[in-house]
């Protein structure tokens, strides 16, 4: 069944916006427009529900209803227990907080497994780790295509590695990485998993369950919802390492690595996100199915769509000699993020799309590691194209006419 294009943009306000009118998103990885179930859900928290939750007082008991629906909701999609789902400001900051954790439960000599595919997320706080006595050990790409081969995760197992990070899908390189077949190969050796899933959420919420990492994290400003870091601990691990939060919030899973009080409206409003998929769900395919056969299905409509609509870009770009596109040359295995290196810095040309209409980014977007490897400097950038399955086939062609008359 296709996507209803149509049906969906009608689930954004900002497409309805004249202000945006005639602009095409192509932007979409640093952070995507919010859905209206998730905008109504922070209007009507901040306007009826801005009290401490909890509180015996029926406002106080809405919104602490609202936060636990979220977080409810959002899990069950995910195929995850509810208490095993923790929101925090952002992924950056739950993995620095993940790291000290780490820091506590690991031994000095022991290893942590990082990629130089990553985002600087789920990469830094880590390394960092070494100032702690532990060990960081990276697991390269290869330079040419920017693939992460699970083969060379072999000669970096011992019985010292306890932790190996790495991305779903990279913000750069764009490849999906086989992370059920990485996971296995982690937990035979002995160690655990940290999946950053930042790149790859806005493409389909992901069933952690069945990709059996043990932790998850992901970014719901960029999964069509409010500035927060989303993280999935598995209970084992989330048990096993020291609580990084008040000493009396010990006992509660989605507590023990939220230092900081959350923020209780764009928690609340996380349902929307829930509510979306749900409404995509209801219109394409209907039923009563449950929560996470639900996302599935409408996991694979997004990306039936993003395939679709990648494959002609794509093509275009693979065309031009004097453009290097990063990552694979097929839509199949890879996420609508498209990275390519020019003579001229990514930046400049990002410029110079804007009076198109064409909103996109040049830069090295937190992937300074990333870019190096492949021997691109991460001061003259690339020029990077995202988009998800909002985005139309017209926008599709206006980012390729444009891309000609610039390049």
């Amino acid at each position: 069944m296709a996507l209803d294009t149509e049906f969906v943009r009608g689930q954004f306000p900002a497409f309805s916006d004249p202000t945006l009118k005639d602009l095409a998103f192509f932007e979409n990885a640093g952070g995507s427009y919010a859905c209206a179930p998730v905008i109504d859900r922070l209007t009507r928290f901040y306007t009826t529900r801005k009290m401490q939750p909890y509180g015996p007082s029926a406002p106080s008991q809405a919104g602490g209803a609202e936060m636990d629906e979220a977080r409810s909701r959002l899990a069950a999609m995910m195929g995850v227990e509810t208490d095993e789902l923790s929101f925090g400001p952002s992924t950056t900051q739950n993995t620095y907080v993940l790291a000290q954790a780490f820091a506590q439960w690991l031994s000095p000599g022991e290893k942590i497994i990082v990629t130089d595919q990553d985002h600087e997320a789920n990469s830094g706080p880590w390394r960092r780790l070494t100032g702690r006595g532990l060990r960081v050990v990276e697991w390269k790409m290869d330079p040419e295509t920017g693939h992460l081969d699970p083969a060379d995760l072999d000669g970096l197992l011992d019985d010292t590695v306890r932790l190996v990070c790495f991305p779903h899908c990279s913000n750069i390189v764009g490849e999906i990485n086989d992370v059920r077949a990485i996971v296995d190969k982690v937990h035979a050796a002995g160690a655990v998993v940290c999946v950053d899933g930042v790149s790859y959420a806005p493409h389909g919420l992901p069933d952690v369950a069945k990709l059996g990492a043990d932790i998850y994290l992901f970014s719901s400003y960029k999964t069509y919802g409010p500035h927060q870091g989303l993280m999935v601990i598995r209970r084992a691990l989330g048990e096993a390492l020291p609580n990084q939060g008040h000493h009396f919030n010990g006992g509660t899973l989605y507590k023990r690595f939220t230092p900081a009080g959350p923020d209780h409206a764009q928690i609340a409003a996380c349902a929307g996100m829930a509510d979306y998929i749900d409404a995509l769900y209801a219109h394409h395919i209907a039923g009563n199915s449950a929560p996470a056969a639900r996302a599935a299905a409408v996991h694979d409509l997004m990306r039936a769509q993003e395939i679709a609509l990648l494959e002609p870009l794509l093509d275009y770009l693979s065309t031009k000699n004097s453009l290097r596109l990063l990552g694979p040359t097929a839509a199949q295995n890879r996420a609508p993020t498209v990275a390519v290196l020019s003579s001229r810095p990514g930046a400049e040309i990002a410029a110079d799309l804007a009076p198109h209409g064409i909103m996109a980014d040049g830069g090295d977007f937190y992937a300074g590691r990333n870019l190096r490897a492949q021997g691109i400097d991460p001061g003259h950038g690339v020029l990077r194209m995202s988009f998800v399955h909002y985005t139309s086939a017209s926008e599709v062609d206006r980012l390729i006419t444009a891309l000609d008359q610039v390049l």
